[in-house]
């Protein structure tokens, strides 16, 4: 009866561990995309001219890559040429994970002058 109880209980057990090995892998996964994420967002932060208006994308592997849109946030009224503006730029970091495409997305802010198109 004994060992028919402690079979159980250890039956039991190495089912949580790997339950636990899972989540721990997956957590690696978003943790690994959130880094790349922010690694692409200082990137295009940093860009300069920024591109405003435009869709910008690319690949960090065969497996993950990377969309961003960056557009105009805040104008203000009567806008010229040479006035500031504030940028959205909206990043969404993905990857391929059991058959599924995943995501995590990041926004980032920065002022910019206003040029001629």
């Amino acid at each position: 009866m004994a060992t028919a109880l402690m079979g159980i209980a250890v039956v039991g057990l190495l089912s949580l561990v790997s339950q636990s090995l899972g989540n721990a892998a997956r957590v690696r996964q978003y943790d690994r995309a959130a880094m790349q994420a922010k690694t692409q967002m200082d990137a295009l932060l940093t860009m300069e001219p920024l591109p405003v208006g435009e869709r910008l994308g690319g690949e960090f592997d065969g497996t993950s890559g990377w969309e961003a849109l960056i557009e105009p946030w805040e104008v203000p009224g009567g806008a010229q040429v040479g006035a500031s503006m504030l940028v959205r730029v909206a990043l969404t970091v993905w990857w391929r994970a059991d058959g599924q495409r995943k995501t995590v997305t990041m926004d980032g802010y920065r002022r910019v002058r206003i040029r001629e198109r």
